[in-house]
């Protein structure tokens, strides 16, 4: 069976901008605390921490496109410290906030996955720790790729790549990327 138009953001839309300031708080402590530990392992490598890839990326402006994207990621993570009372705080309010969101949806209506354009829900995903994937649905007007997101409760990942290569069987609509420099 499937239901159309459960719309996630109306269902969800009180609790956006809660869900985005602890996400932001998360990710960024959990982001340095997981790349210095991954960088610190590294035998041949330039950088071994984010602070070292930030200065790496000031040094090499041009190289790293630090006028197209900048780092501010980069350096709000490097102003955490670690996971403290502010960030335990977020992370427990994403838990509820995917408990009682997006999990609460998929077992009130007893889904096998929500199905949503492009990455529209990956955050929603995201908070939980929830599975989805996101494989190539067609290409815009532009011929722009955009992709259609499977996912679902944690222990779908099976039923969900079931799912996302089913649908990629079904429509063959992944090319081989031209690239233009």
């Amino acid at each position: 069976m499937m239901i159309q138009n459960i719309d996630i953001a109306t269902n969800l839309s009180a609790v956006l901008d809660d869900l985005y300031t602890n996400e932001n708080i998360a990710m960024h402590a959990e982001f340095k605390l997981s790349l210095n530990d991954y960088l610190s392992d590294l035998l041949y490598t330039p950088v071994h921490s984010l602070a070292d890839v930030i200065v790496f990326n000031n040094a090499h402006p041009v190289e790293e496109r630090l006028q197209d994207f900048g780092q501010p990621d980069l350096t709000a993570a490097q102003k955490t410290n670690g996971i403290g009372p502010v960030e335990k705080a977020a992370i427990q309010r994403l838990n509820e906030l995917s408990a009682d969101g997006l999990e609460k949806l998929i077992r009130t209506h007893q889904l096998d996955a929500i199905v949503t354009p492009n990455f529209y829900a990956s955050s929603f995903f995201a908070i939980g720790g929830l599975p989805a994937i996101t494989v190539p649905a067609g290409y815009d007007d532009q011929g722009v790729p955009f992709g259609i997101c499977f996912g679902g409760l944690k222990g779908y990942e099976p039923r969900l790549i079931e799912m996302a290569y089913a649908f990629e069987q079904a429509t063959k609509v992944r090319m081989v990327p031209s690239f233009k420099p």
